[in-house]
Parts: C-alpha cells; structure tokens; sequence
C-alpha cells in the first residue's frame, strides 16, 4: 500500500503522523501556557479536569473501539466509523465546558472554538473526510500564535508537514488534507480576532 515511497520516508511519516496526533498537540500546548502562565499548583488545578473529563476519555474510547473491531486503526481514518468518534468528543468537550462553567463562571473561549472546530469538522465529514491530524495542527498553530507569532509560525510548518504525512501514508487525499486546513484556518482566524477582543 505504501511501497511508492522509500521505506525511510514511511517510517518518518509514521513518526510525524503519530506523534503530532490532535491529543498530543493539544497536550503540548496545555503544558507550554501552563508552565508559562500558571504556577505548578495552578496547572494541575487547570489542566486535570481537561485530562480528566476529554484526553483520557478520548484515548480510552478510541482504544476500547479499536480492540472491539469497531474501529480500524487508531486514527480512527475510515470516514463511518469518524461519526461516532466526533459525537463522543463532542460530549466530552461539552461535559468539560459545563464543568468549566459551573466552577469558574467564566466561558473558557479555548475549549468554546475547539468545540467549535469540531463540530464544522462533524458536519464535513458527512461529505468529505477533512483531515483531523491537519486541521487540530493548524488549529494549535494559532493557539501558540496567540501567544508567540514564531511559536504559531513554528507550529504552522509542523502542520504542514503533518499533512503532507497523512497523504504520504494514504491516511487522507490531497483534498482532504486541504479542506481540513481550510476549515482550521477559518476557526483559527475567528478565535485570533476573538481572542484580540477579549485583550483589549
């Protein structure tokens, strides 16, 4: 299936696909404006009902799903089997979001657009199967943007590269790496003016 490119281009394929999934991203972004915004008590307080109430939800959905044969791989890359995978982290970022809510009064505007996202990328799939590898890369690319315009810029070459992987690795066509960035791009640019809005 992937003898068309050299076997060293697979396996870095594989690593950048991988490593750079929408959870681990996401996760790295968590930790980096922790660490620079909050104290270690703080973060911890910040951070578990995220990891709590969506990342290991999300993981353990996704693994239980792929051990039952109800999903493929764990990319969850067959455009059916998305559908309930974006209903579940709809409801997940949904409890999160509540949760939020309940305890700080407060919208948490991050986790708002992630929803956000999401939903668009749930809608797209019923017609194309948009990249979620590409679109959460990009995403997080204007998170840390927001923060560091190299940090945002860095990240936005991450993404890229993260697309070209998923077509390397016959994960996702060109187009559907493209409608994923695209989606991204006009999320990301709405929570960038959004998130200018609330500075000021």
């Amino acid at each position: 299936m992937l003898k068309n490119y050299p076997p060293a281009l697979i396996g870095v394929s594989k690593f950048i696909s991988n490593f750079f999934n929408p959870l681990v991203s996401l996760i790295i972004f968590f930790i980096y404006i922790s660490s620079k915004n909050y104290s270690a008590a703080a973060s911890i307080q910040t951070f578990v009902p995220i990891l709590l109430l969506t990342v290991l939800p999300i993981i353990i959905w996704i693994v239980w799903n792929v051990r039952k044969g109800n999903y493929t791989n764990l990319d969850v890359s067959n455009r059916n089997q998305r559908k309930s995978l974006y209903f579940f982290i709809s409801g997940c970022i949904g409890v999160y979001l509540i949760y939020d809510y309940i305890t700080t009064a407060s919208p948490d505007v991050l986790m708002i657009f992630l929803m956000i996202l999401l939903l668009v990328l749930q809608f797209s799939n019923y017609f194309i199967k948009s990249s979620m590898h590409t679109a959460f890369n990009v995403f997080v690319a204007a998170l840390f943007f927001a923060e560091s315009p190299v940090l945002g810029l860095l990240w936005l070459i991450i993404a890229v590269l993260v697309g070209i992987t998923r077509v390397i690795l016959k994960r996702h066509t060109t187009r559907e790496v493209i409608t994923g960035a695209v989606i991204a791009v006009l999320v990301s640019f709405i929570y960038l003016y959004t998130n200018i809005q609330f500075q000021h």
